[in-house]
């Protein structure tokens, strides 16, 4: 073997262990990611547990930061709820609303954490939580939320279902 094709074979072998290494990396960090996720929404695939009578109930886990986040549907749109017994009715970024083609009408102003905001009121064909479904349910859009922020599922939704809370889980079902 001559000495050109000995210093190929030696940056190739290089090449190659900084690409396993590159790979590693980027596997690690999506494996962090995930974990993270987790960690953030441990509802990503919600248990739908039969309850007395055949009610089918849902039952949610707190989060590392003690909230309860769920994935769920707004008019068949996905999204990700922040559970708030806070806010008054279901909450949604004004970016969702335009994008899903939702009818605003003018709603004034609401109190937030932020203080007074401005919002518009619309109304939800449907929300659905795991196995729970309900139609019709008051929202408001809110311009001051990011377009990437949860949606807060306020009393709107959470008035119309059975809330019971223990040893750090969330059992709703409807009435």
């Amino acid at each position: 073997m001559d000495q050109k094709s000995g210093n190929d074979n030696v940056r190739l072998a290089r090449g190659m262990v900084l690409l396993a290494w590159a790979v590693a990396l980027l596997f690690g960090a999506w494996l962090f990611q995930q974990e993270l996720d987790r960690r953030n929404n441990p509802n990503r695939d919600l248990s739908t547990e039969p309850g007395i009578g055949g009610v089918r109930e849902v039952v949610l886990l707190r989060n590392a930061q003690g909230h309860y986040v769920a994935d769920g549907f707004i008019d068949g749109h996905p999204v990700t709820f922040l559970l708030d017994t806070g806010a008054t009715m279901v909450a949604i970024p004004e970016a969702l609303a335009r994008r899903w083609g939702l009818r605003l009408r003018p709603g004034g102003y609401s109190q937030t954490a932020n203080g007074m905001v401005p919002v518009w009121r619309t109304r939800l064909a449907s929300v659905r939580l795991g196995a729970i479904e309900l139609h019709d349910v008051s929202a408001v859009v809110m311009p001051s939320m990011r377009a990437e922020a949860d949606v807060l599922l306020g009393m709107s939704f959470l008035k119309r279902v059975e809330l019971v809370q223990r040893d750090g889980r969330l059992l709703l079902r409807l009435p």
